[in-house]
């Protein structure tokens, strides 16, 4: 027999088993569903308490382990997209600098990305920058990172990169390729990534725009670039795969006219013809009207800010290449509206990362939501038929 102050205590065991199980209950099933209202008041707020770099570790475990249930519905025809032989189901992607390892690419093309870009892979594992390299503003929706291309190098990530390869519903994967940064000779590291990862990935990314690690950008000049470019799709033609992959060129959102004006010059060239641009990664300026403390950390500035920048640099590429070489537009889309703009200005793609790591996995879907929503009223039944209206 129990006495009063015994039934009590019981009573009031089970009664916060029940809430604390309840509440866990909800937690998850609420993250697992992605309800957007959550993330928005409860997950996202959480994780900004946070370390930026232990929530971006946070994040990729969520999506390695694929916390957040397969979007069910597909996506709508207005935002099928053809490109380079492959069959985009949207044109949202995302961004190499967030699955750097290629841990997570089956989570996200769950979440709902019509394509997602591991990376940038070094030939050899480096550390990358010393932390911390990577803070949030969060008052201007924004971040600044200075990594520095830290990688697990190409032997690792190629293992993972083959075996979601194999699966029969899988991502379309992009691998952006770096250099180490005590690399003599760029064009070697690069002529390796395409050797290494040409047979499994859907396209390459040759980056020469970060802006973290020293002399990078560097490669974008003229005759840099020529060289570098003309040796990587020599040897992007001398692969014996059964599909030569596209290669994409990725580019700084800091060039002037003259700078964009001679890199277009060099892709228009037969020997270093690539199959896209990536406009842009990010950017070393600061707008005035930033606010956070944390505005004048050294490194490479993404988001909200980077967002106009980014359209109209996105629109001059377009331009000068007249429109022959497809671009993928990234830098500060959180919206359907963003992406709207991109691709007006002449994105056939886009790309986001630093939405993703503010709003979590909903805004995926908001976005081709949206975009779907846009399309349709301004009388286009396809995205493809957008391309480049503005510019």
């Amino acid at each position: 027999m129990y006495t009063r102050r015994e039934k009590l205590i019981h009573q009031v065991t089970a009664l916060v088993t029940v809430s604390v199980g309840g509440t866990a209950a909800f937690t998850g099933l609420c993250i697992w569903n992605g309800n957007e209202k959550f993330y928005r008041d409860y997950v996202m707020p959480f994780t900004r308490r946070l370390d930026p770099e232990t929530s971006h570790k946070l994040a990729v475990f969520a999506m390695k382990h694929r916390l957040i249930r397969k979007e069910a519905k597909p996506d709508p025809e207005t935002l099928a997209t053809k490109l380079w032989g492959l069959s985009f189901s949207n044109p949202v992607g995302l961004a190499a600098g967030f699955d750097k390892q290629a841990e997570a690419m089956q989570g996200l093309h769950r979440t709902g990305f019509g394509f997602v870009e591991i990376g940038s892979v070094t030939p050899e594992p480096q550390e990358g920058n010393t932390k911390p390299r990577v803070f949030r503003l969060n008052e201007d929706n924004a971040l600044i990172n200075r990594y520095g291309f830290n990688s697990e190098g190409h032997e690792a990530v190629y293992s993972r990169v083959k075996v979601e390869g194999e699966r029969q519903n899988r991502a379309i994967i992009g691998v952006n390729l770096g250099k180490n940064k005590l690399s003599e000779n760029a064009a070697e590291d690069y002529v390796a990534g395409v050797k290494k990862f040409g047979d499994i990935a859907d396209y390459l990314v040759i980056n020469v725009s970060s802006p973290n690690t020293p002399g990078l950008r560097g490669l974008q000049q003229k005759v840099e670039l020529e060289s570098l470019i003309s040796r990587v799709v020599e040897a992007r033609n001398s692969l014996t795969c059964s599909k030569l992959p596209p290669v994409l060129l990725k580019i700084a959102p800091d060039l002037s006219l003259e700078e964009k004006e001679d890199i277009a010059s060099v892709v228009l060239k037969e020997k270093c013809r690539v199959d896209g641009l990536i406009v842009c990664n990010t950017t070393v300026s600061r707008p005035s009207n930033l606010k956070s403390d944390s505005k004048n950390e050294s490194g490479g500035l993404s988001g909200e800010p980077l967002k106009d920048i980014s359209t109209q640099c996105i629109k001059d590429i377009y331009r000068l290449t007249r429109g022959q070489v497809p671009i993928v537009g990234v830098g500060g889309v959180a919206s359907g509206q963003d992406a709207y703009d991109k691709v007006l200005a002449g994105a056939s793609l886009v790309q986001l990362y630093t939405s993703f790591a503010f709003q979590g996995p909903p805004v995926v879907r908001r976005i081709k939501r949206e975009l779907d929503e846009i399309l349709r009223l301004n009388g286009y039944q396809n995205v493809t038929e957008a391309v480049g209206k503005s510019s």
